[in-house]
């Protein structure tokens, strides 16, 4: 039952994930660097610590007595992990939107999932799943063949998604649903891919360095309800206000800097746009972002493991944005030979889930 809980928790944030950037597109007359700051102050600096304040008593306490040390390396994890989402952009522009979609996402999966449980074998932790643990016990292996499948969906979306860009040759958009030049450079593309997938697995490493603030929150909520005997759904929550200030100081200094170059300061006050409308949409988009976390950590403290929770988180994002993709009828006019293979590649993924799923149903 708790893996089935916490399947269904990466669910609701998967499908946030995978929704946030449809309010965007009904922002109107502003440049990318100004919706995408509005939205991430939201994301990023106002509902994180608005959520902790709803859900983990005495959060600021928490943060305030953690070691320098670790606060230090949450939020520098953040700060790597907001260039890699940076450093996505050139990716697709140098692959093309599917060949750098897949090999960005599915290395962030398989390092997010994988280099933490690495670590812990080197660095035993209480209640930490080892990557020894995956490879000789049966819900361990379960989980790693789940991984294995949903790379291979990711791999087989990407390839429709190359077809489609061979069919249609214009109108090309990134998984956000924005338009995207392309100059295809396979080896500087693969190096730029590289790096952004290394680096955007780097949010899941700042869920590790800071996890003795969600360790705090909940032995304090174990001692405030000693007849509990699960973890506490919202520990993450004080966690996930340093990893995300190290992302919003990445994003803030390069939509300035984009800001800057474009001379776009003045959307934010310009009377020709709707801006009360604007500002909402952004705004709704942004809460919407973070609330991909606020369900992980619900969904994490089900599973207690972080490299399945990564997979699912990823394996939901992938299958929601590809899922929009047949809703707002981003495949048509395709052949029917590219439709079955999107198709194919977004069931792949599903099966992918429910291996996954089943590995944690099965552990202890």
């Amino acid at each position: 039952m708790q893996a089935i809980l916490g399947v269904i928790f990466h669910f609701f944030g998967g499908f946030a994930s995978g929704s946030f950037y449809i309010p965007y597109k009904k922002v109107k007359g502003w440049a990318w660097e100004s919706y995408w700051i509005v939205g991430g102050l939201f994301s990023w600096l106002v509902v994180p610590p608005l959520a902790a304040f709803l859900t983990v008593p005495n959060f600021s306490e928490i943060i305030s007595s953690t070691n320098g040390n670790i606060l230090w390396l949450t939020y520098f994890f953040g700060i790597l992990w907001g260039i890699g989402g940076l450093t996505y952009g050139l990716g697709v522009r140098y692959l093309g939107v599917s060949l750098g979609s897949s090999i960005i996402l599915g290395l962030c999966m398989v390092l997010g999932s994988i280099l933490p449980s690495i670590y812990f074998d080197f660095f035993p932790q209480a209640g930490k799943d080892t990557f020894t643990m995956f490879l000789h016990t049966d819900w361990g292996r379960m989980v790693l063949l789940g991984l294995l499948v949903c790379v291979l969906g990711i791999v087989i979306c990407g390839k429709a998604g190359m077809m489609k860009e061979k069919e249609m040759k214009t109108g090309i958009t990134d998984p956000h649903g924005m338009e995207v030049k392309t100059e295809f450079k396979f080896g500087l593309g693969l190096f730029v891919g590289i790096v952004s997938g290394v680096l955007s697995a780097c949010f899941n490493f700042g869920i590790e360095a800071g996890k003795p603030m969600a360790d705090a929150a909940n032995t304090i909520w174990k001692a405030a309800n000693p007849a509990e005997t699960g973890n506490f759904l919202f520990q993450n929550n004080v966690t996930y206000i340093i990893v995300l200030w190290g992302g919003l100081t990445t994003n803030f200094i390069w939509c300035m800097v984009l800001n800057a170059r474009n001379k776009t300061f003045g959307d934010y006050t310009n009377a020709a746009t709707p801006l009360l409308k604007n500002y909402i949409f952004s705004a709704l988009a942004g809460t919407t972002w973070f609330l991909q976390f606020f369900f992980y950590g619900m969904g994490e403290s089900k599973m207690g493991n972080g490299a399945s929770s990564w997979i699912l988180h990823m394996a939901f994002i992938i299958l929601i944005a590809n899922i929009w993709g047949l809703v707002l009828k981003e495949w048509k006019g395709v052949s029917k030979k590219t439709l079955i293979t999107v198709l194919a590649g977004i069931l792949t993924i599903i099966i992918s889930v429910l291996i996954v799923g089943y590995g944690n149903s099965i552990k202890g």
